[in-house]
């Protein structure tokens, strides 16, 4: 995941944002888990930055959909209590894994501001975009 890459899933998050008319914050992260990029949509909740980060903090170190986890983080599942794990995770869907054309995981995208569908919404378009380059 370079700058470029990272710079291009954030617009289409935006763009995608600006078509659902609500304020996000937006975290893209390699698949090391470092931040390459962030952004706060003008007017972004700023209780929503912490989300947004640990929603790709979660799918870059899982290499999942953050909502896929919250399934099996319930209690008598088998991950339960996950969330607390690795400085905290969120297991809700938003976070999205990245792969490039080839199909190979090079990160994630954390999305939230609008209801847990809308982050998803908007991840999944950025992930898409990214994935067509």
């Amino acid at each position: 995941m370079d700058l470029k890459t990272a710079n291009t899933a954030i617009n289409v998050a935006i763009e995608t944002a600006n078509g659902l008319g609500v304020k996000f914050c937006i975290a893209v992260m390699d698949s090391g888990v470092n931040l390459v990029a962030f952004n706060r949509m003008d007017g972004g909740r700023v209780g929503t930055i912490d989300v947004a980060m640990k929603k790709a903090k979660t799918s870059a170190l899982f290499a999942l959909e953050s909502g896929v986890l919250g399934t099996m983080t319930l209690p008598g599942k088998p991950v339960y209590g996950l969330e607390h794990s690795n400085g905290g995770l969120i297991t809700f869907p938003g976070g999205v894994p990245i792969k490039n054309g080839s199909g190979e995981f090079i990160g994630s995208i954390g999305v939230s501001g609008g209801t847990v569908e809308d982050d998803l919404v908007v991840a999944k378009a950025a992930a898409k975009a990214v994935a067509e380059l």
